[in-house]
């Protein structure tokens, strides 16, 4: 088990080792497994990197989020120009069905509303928006409704995903259905494991929503 100390270090290590974060803006401290970022980045994007990093590095249980992102003034837009630059994004993006997702900006903060079919449209909303300049935040409110599916079929079919990934350990986690929502159970020995077993379950056909309550236990290692 590693100590507060070295955790800490491990972290700064992978978010400084990442290219597209700029390491020396961001601080982090850990306890017991939980890491805090925090400081300024110059991007929603680059914020969202940051976290990905974090969640890489092995005895990360969880990540509280105190990053802000702080455009510099000569290149802050007007929520008109992001609502239209979203809105250009979300339109040549070949993932987004047209007219499926509308978008909402306020002070840079930009929502995502609609209804699509399958869970990487709603994926790809989110991506095609997040880079896009003087964005400062996405909340991704899109609903996913399905095409119906046998909850044992969708049961099967991540189950035998969890077994095909190198990232995933299947024996450690449990899959039920209810009514298009997959509950995950379990315990792994890592943050980006859990997000691994999730990220598969979400691309199984006629899933509407993902409840993950797996567990994160670096002892498990």
């Amino acid at each position: 088990m590693k100590t507060d100390m070295e955790l800490r270090d491990d972290v700064l290590a992978e978010v400084e080792w990442e290219p597209s974060v700029d390491g020396a803006q961001i601080g982090v401290t850990a306890h017991d497994g939980v890491v805090t970022l925090t400081g300024r980045v110059e991007s929603y994007l680059e914020k969202t990197e940051a976290l990905r990093a974090a969640k890489r590095v092995i005895g990360v249980t969880a990540i509280a989020d105190e990053l802000e992102v702080h455009w510099a003034s000569e290149a802050r837009n007007s929520d008109t120009d992001i609502a239209e630059s979203v809105h250009r994004a979300l339109a040549s993006n070949a993932s987004v069905p047209k007219d499926g997702v509308k978008a909402i900006v306020d002070e840079g903060r930009v929502t995502l509303e609609g209804e699509v079919k399958w869970p990487f449209q709603r994926i790809a909303a989110e991506h095609a928006v997040e880079s896009l300049r003087g964005v400062r935040m996405v909340t991704n409110a899109v609903r996913v409704a399905p095409p119906l599916t046998s909850p044992s079929v969708v049961k099967a079919k991540i189950e035998a995903a969890f077994k095909r990934r190198a990232d995933v350990d299947a024996s450690r986690i449990t899959v039920r259905t209810e009514q298009g929502t997959v509950i995950l159970e379990g315990s792994v020995p890592a943050l980006y494991e859990r997000d691994a077993a999730e990220s598969a379950a979400w691309s199984a056909p006629g899933v509407r929503s993902v409840e993950d309550h797996i567990r994160v236990n670096p002892a498990l290692r």
